[in-house]
């Protein structure tokens, strides 16, 4: 059985930075494309960045330029979100997801989901 574990989260000042990891078990990771989504409380899920399978092509919400990077180590079966200059906003759930088909940072299309990893910025 397939599963995506995130971890990283926790409270950390506005401003301040956080690596989020995503980790992959029973699962050919290197065929996925993985992706990053968040949301937050009465908040629709929304994408916050994906990371293809072989080209390494990132995508990222308008949101999250030049603040947040995603990175995978296939070795390690292990997708990275490195989230900087962190504001009161990005305060949310963060999920990982991992589609066979393409990146997207839309929801739909992902096969599998990890649990989530909550992130609280205080301001």
């Amino acid at each position: 059985q397939v599963h995506l574990v995130e971890s990283g989260g926790g409270l950390v000042q506005a401003g301040g930075s956080v690596r989020l990891s995503c980790t992959a078990s029973d699962l050919t990771f290197d065929r996925y494309a993985v992706g990053w989504f968040r949301q937050a409380p009465g908040k629709e899920r929304e994408g916050v960045s994906c990371i293809t399978s072989s080209t390494l092509n990132t995508y990222t919400a308008d949101y999250g330029q030049g603040r947040f990077t995603i990175s995978r180590d296939n070795a390690k079966n292990t997708v990275y979100l490195q989230m900087n200059g962190l504001k009161a906003e990005d305060t949310a759930m963060y999920y990982c997801a991992a589609s066979s088909f393409a990146c997207s940072l839309l929801p739909g299309g992902f096969d599998y989901w990890g649990q989530g990893t909550q992130v609280t910025v205080s301001s």
